[in-house]
């Protein structure tokens, strides 16, 4: 744990915060609504929506998307005051680092979940073609081997 130190006591170790202070406390961040962050929120749900057995709801504050309890999307307004409204997605290895080099103006590498290889996408910088196919590619990590296989089927009858 961060900003802990162990302290033994009888045999166990329990932890304690080194820098508690009485009476600190965090205030909340405001996220700002703008009708564009409006406008990306519902790009994203469109394309989202398309995916087989997708469920949307909050976690961290922010909309994400699932797939049978799994995560395959997350909407990030200004996450942290982190200047970005993006999508943050999980990516094939070495997708990241390839991605984030060819266009670090588009991709970046997400806070928490950057290093087990998600990928960041900035969601100005992107177009909604191109946005799909990496959600769609998300999902596909994300989603059951059956369900994959019966949409792979979907998408050769079309």
């Amino acid at each position: 744990m961060r900003g802990s130190s162990p302290t033994p006591k009888r045999g166990k170790i329990e932890w304690f915060p080194r820098r508690w202070k009485p009476g600190r406390r965090v205030e909340p961040m405001a996220q700002e609504r703008t009708p564009d962050n409006d406008q990306h929120l519902r790009r994203v749900r469109c394309i989202c929506a398309l995916m087989p057995e997708s469920t949307e709801k909050l976690s961290h504050g922010e909309p994400t998307f699932f797939v049978r309890k799994k995560v395959f999307t997350m909407f990030a307004n200004n996450h942290h005051n982190d200047g970005h409204i993006a999508v943050w997605i999980p990516a094939a290895p070495g997708l990241q680092a390839a991605l984030i080099k060819a266009a670090p103006e588009t991709f970046f590498r997400p806070p928490y979940v950057g290093v087990r290889g998600w990928v960041g996408i900035e969601l100005n910088s992107i177009s909604d073609e191109e946005l799909a196919f990496h959600i769609r590619e998300a999902w596909q990590m994300v989603a059951p081997r059956k369900m994959r296989v019966a949409q792979d089927a979907v998408l050769r009858r079309i």
